[in-house]
């Protein structure tokens, strides 16, 4: 951390340390020597009071490391800024490191490998109020940080870089492959926008910004790629207060491939949104499943249909009691996944669920279930009868059909309405923390 280290040294026989590139960042006079003590205190003053940390995640990035501390430290100084430059390193073996430390970087080493645990580690070592997070490669322009240190000054809790066009920023030639510019980066950002209502216009974008004590709210789970939608979901729907910056994008000045692997990573993310949203991955496929299935099978269950040249009959009917217990087997799970999400933190209370349970409690899931069992069973008794009354002898498929598929449906799905009341009801116990 720069202004600790200088004024660390100017304690140490009035001696003023300079930087050979940029001169005295950070230091206004020299100050007269004092003890240890003393020293001690000046240097919490100086931690208390810094504002900014620059944290930047690091694996052999020797190539580009200098000039991003460089730009940072041009930034600083430019705008008086009282901060810290943090290289979270995750393992570099090109001497990453060394070149942190001689440019007057803070280097945090951080074992759990992967660019969520690095940023983590980084961020959790911060000690200013606002944190600028941003790769360690070059492709961002860590001397134009100042406009999202002013947003955050104006009382914004996350403030994301934008690459892309359409939110007026700026890619240029060179800096993105075509399908992470044209596929990846608007079907991930298109795909937050909808599950989760976010207004970002770059989901992925590696440059930005927030303040630690909201940072700390969100409560981070991920270690990989998926930290970057991860922030940006919890803090949607913890309903922080969020802006965007149009940015430009470089071209990386490294010579190796990027750490970023297109499809593994993308998948990643798109995976962790579903996962993260219930609503999308279960209760919408299972309801419109449901709702289908019942629709045929309502209109079958009194005989067959005819529709042009098409004719529908038993065999329709079994694919929709089937598609009615699927239908309903996803219902169930998005049920699942939501009260667990909320009991675990990783979601917000809903208090349409909660009014939805206020009303169908555990007692009404099993008097529903009942019924439909019992009603089940009372159709397959009156199939045994038909069959009896036929000397239990061959059957017309349709007419016995017509009884046993509604009979098999409404059974099992009533079971599974009384033993998914009881898993709900086991999910949503308070437990202590």
């Amino acid at each position: 951390m720069r202004i600790l280290r200088y004024r660390i040294r100017e304690t140490e026989g009035n001696v003023k340390s300079r930087d050979p590139e940029f001169g005295e960042v950070g230091v206004s006079s020299v100050m007269p020597a004092y003890n240890e003590a003393e020293t001690k205190t000046i240097v919490e003053r100086e931690v208390s009071e810094l504002e900014v940390s620059i944290v930047m995640p690091c694996l052999n990035e020797s190539e580009t490391l200098k000039s991003c501390i460089r730009k940072a430290q041009q930034s600083i100084r430019q705008h008086n800024l009282k901060a810290e430059i943090i290289i979270a390193d995750n393992g570099s073996t090109d001497g990453s490191r060394e070149i942190a430390q001689q440019c007057g970087a803070r280097v945090v080493p951080v074992q759990a490998k992967g660019y969520g645990s690095a940023l983590a580690g980084g961020i959790e070592a911060a000690k200013g109020r606002y944190i600028i997070m941003g790769d360690a490669d070059d492709s961002y322009d860590f001397s134009n940080i100042f406009p999202f240190v002013e947003k955050l000054r104006q009382g914004y809790d996350l403030v994301m870089g934008c690459r892309l066009p359409s939110g007026e920023g700026t890619i240029m030639p060179g800096a993105m492959p075509w399908k992470h510019r044209w596929i990846g980066n608007p079907v991930l950002t298109g795909t937050g926008r909808l599950f989760f209502g976010s207004r970002a216009s770059d989901f992925h974008c590696g440059l930005r910004a927030f303040r630690k004590e909201a940072y700390q709210r969100l409560d981070m789970r991920t270690t990989g790629m998926e930290f970057a939608s991860e922030m940006v979901i919890k803090a949607t729907l913890k309903k922080l207060r969020i802006t965007q910056i149009p940015i430009t994008l470089y071209k990386d000045g490294r010579s190796r491939p990027p750490h970023l692997r297109s499809w593994r990573d993308g998948w990643r993310h798109l995976r962790f949104m579903l996962m993260y949203s219930p609503k999308w991955l279960f209760l919408f496929p299972g309801t419109i499943a449901f709702l289908v299935g019942a629709f045929f099978f309502v209109l079958l269950l009194h005989g067959p249909l005819r529709v042009g040249t098409a004719f529908f009959d038993t065999n329709t009917l079994l694919v929709s009691g089937m598609v009615i217990l699927l239908g309903f087997q996803l219902i169930s799970f998005a049920m699942f996944a939501k009260i667990f999400a909320i009991s675990e933190g990783l979601l917000q209370e809903d208090p349409r669920l909660n009014r939805l349970f206020s009303i169908i409690t555990l007692e009404v899931g099993i008097l529903i279930g009942a019924i439909l069992t019992l009603s089940g069973l009372g159709l397959l008794i009156g199939a045994v009868v038909y069959w009896a009354k036929q000397g239990f002898g061959e059957l017309s498929y349709p007419n016995s059909l017509r009884l046993v598929i509604p009979a098999v449906t409404s059974f099992i799905l009533g079971i599974q309405i009384i033993f998914s009341s009881f898993f709900m009801s086991i999910l949503g116990l308070k437990r202590k923390k």
